[in-house]
């Protein structure tokens, strides 16, 4: 039968960059496979069925070309199966792209994605599943949040200005000054924390919002979440924490709490929201369990 690639595409992704280098990367698909079926889709439920489909009808993998979202959807779809992901990074933060090493330049990224499918080079990596009544989807491949990251994250989707990255700042300045530490218990197969808490991350992968280290220790392949817990502070100590996020340095301050394991159960404010690979993930409580090798990828 031949080999068998869906080019699935979020037309939307990077302000209409997938939408403008489908073309492109379509002729390029052509040329290394036998079949190659076309997915452009620009709700998330729509984009999530026809992977299904094509899945379903028989697929060796599935070329995602787009952002975290577009990554996030395909994800649930190849999850502990035998189709692979490969990536093409068109989107805003292009962070699951990031922990595997795929060139950020999507040109580039083709280049080295178009040899992987030629001589069929996969890896098995890490999944993070989720476990819970309020749980909007099933699989993560980057980071899970709740708390303060997650707020700045609903508010900036709701935000229709600015567009672009300064639209994140807004809202972090935004929930800055509504910041309200809660209770938070992180119960995990080794040890519980209970503690005021700022916000909650659980790293399959170091990065989240466009190359932010949160989980900075947090690989891929090793069978176990990295969890940062940002304990009781005020917005003028956050506001000191925040530069060091990019450098990972922010694991060193003593409000900060780590601990790595590979089941975590997070309960906290019902109103908090919880996002995973920058999409919306219900609410808590959520119970979240590490899977070796869950995913197959084309690296």
């Amino acid at each position: 039968m031949g080999r068998r690639v869906a080019l699935a595409v979020h037309p939307g992704s990077g302000q209409g960059a997938a939408a403008r280098m489908a073309g492109t990367v379509a002729e390029r698909l052509r040329g290394e496979v036998d079949h190659l079926a076309l997915i452009a889709a620009n709700s998330a439920e729509e984009f999530r069925t026809r992977i299904a489909a094509c899945r379903d009808s028989g697929l060796d993998a599935v070329i995602v070309l787009g952002g975290d979202g577009a990554v996030h959807q395909a994800v649930q779809c190849c999850a502990d199966s035998s189709v692979a992901i490969g990536v093409v990074p068109s989107g805003t933060g292009n962070d699951f792209a990031r922990a595997l090493n795929i060139p950020q330049h999507p040109a580039v990224a083709l280049d080295a994605l178009a040899s992987a499918v030629r001589h069929d080079r996969r890896r098995r990596i890490d999944l993070g599943r989720v476990d819970g009544a309020g749980a909007t989807a099933r699989w993560f491949g980057t980071v899970l949040c709740t708390g303060f990251d997650a707020a700045v994250n609903a508010r900036a989707n709701s935000m229709r200005r600015p567009q672009g990255p300064r639209r994140y700042d807004v809202a972090l300045v935004r929930e800055l000054v509504s910041l309200r530490p809660s209770p938070v218990v992180v119960d995990t197969d080794a040890g519980r924390l209970t503690v005021e808490a700022t916000l909650v991350a659980v790293g399959n992968t170091a990065f989240y919002g466009g190359g932010i280290p949160i989980c900075p220790g947090a690989r891929c392949d090793d069978g176990l979440f990295d969890v940062t817990v940002v304990g009781p502070v005020s917005r003028l100590r956050l506001a000191r924490i925040l530069p060091r996020l990019r450098t990972g340095k922010h694991v060193d301050h003593p409000a900060v709490h780590t601990v790595r394991a590979s089941r975590v159960r997070v309960e906290g404010p019902a109103d908090w929201p919880v996002f995973a690979d920058g999409d919306p993930m219900g609410a808590l409580p959520l119970t979240l369990t590490c899977v070796p090798g869950a995913l197959s990828v084309l690296v």
